[in-house]
């Protein structure tokens, strides 16, 4: 599922930034980018990220900028300057170039100027990191769970399509015992055999028949998947997973129920049921 999420609190002076944002995956996968100071504080970002999401990948960027006083606190290297000073004028003397050498000029030299590098303490800043992180999670969270919302409805039309499906299933069922027994009795007749429609052979061919074609298991354990799939997507725990394996099941009866009906009419009431089923799947695959 798709999110983003964004915290940032301050902390002596300096604001830090969380970031995260997701994206559709099958396994949970965390990326993690921190300042080089803060990388120990990488292992306990991705236990909190854990801990709320369990499938996709996440991303997580935290930056800091300092406050107002940064800028009273730049580095200025006098040497440095004074030997590009010394330099700029050795050359434009030696080239008798015009021009005229000014402090804006010294100022742009590499490393003259340059912001202070003041390592930062990981303990002492994670209980900052740690604020902006959970403010960030609340909002990536609050955004896949819209996303949820609008899955679960798409995901419950395409169950009562399914549901609507075996319905019919289920009522043409009968029929077909009763056309093998006139399909068999006709192929006895066209072939001339002298046999009675109630002879033994023929009625135990039609047993046989009735019980391999005989679907009402598979109906029945259809349904009470479509049941737990129901359940499960009206929880608030996580259910990818559960749904996954529910979907997986469903997939499984169907292809039973498809070789045991020897019947036009169900076989395409049962690819029907596949179809959707595939959207299901391509969609459970996303959520949490």
């Amino acid at each position: 599922m798709t999110g983003y999420g964004r915290g940032e609190t301050d902390h002596g002076g300096t604001k830090f930034i969380v970031e995260l944002n997701s994206v559709n995956r099958k396994q949970s996968d965390i990326v993690v980018n921190l300042p080089r100071d803060l990388i120990e504080l990488e292992p306990r970002i991705r236990q909190t990220i854990n801990e709320n999401i369990s499938r996709g990948r996440t991303n997580a960027t935290v930056s800091l900028h300092s406050g107002a006083n940064g800028a009273r606190n730049l580095a200025l290297n006098t040497e440095l300057a004074r030997s590009y000073h010394e330099a700029m004028h050795s050359l434009q003397k030696d080239l008798n170039a015009p021009g005229e050498i000014t402090i804006a000029t010294i100022l742009q030299a590499p490393g003259v100027m340059r912001m202070p590098e003041e390592s930062l303490d990981p303990e002492h800043t994670w209980p900052a990191v740690e604020r902006a992180l959970h403010t960030a999670l609340a909002d990536l969270i609050k955004m896949r769970e819209r996303e949820g919302k609008h899955l679960a409805k798409d995901l419950i039309h395409r169950l009562k399509a399914i549901r609507k499906k075996l319905k019919e299933v289920r009522a043409l069922h009968p029929d077909v015992v009763k056309r093998y027994r006139a399909a068999l009795l006709d192929r006895i007749q066209k072939a001339g055999l002298p046999l009675p429609n109630e002879d033994e052979r023929v009625l135990k061919e039609i047993t046989f028949f009735a019980d391999r074609a005989d679907v009402s298991e598979e109906l029945t354990r259809l349904e009470s998947h479509l049941a737990q799939f129901a359940h499960h997507l009206r929880s608030k725990e996580p259910v990818g997973r559960t749904l996954e394996f529910i979907t997986q099941e469903i997939f499984r009866e169907l292809n039973t129920l498809g070789a045991k009906a020897n019947d036009a009419a169900i076989s395409q009431r049962v690819i029907g049921c596949k179809a959707e089923l595939e959207k299901i799947r391509e969609q459970v695959q996303n959520l949490e």
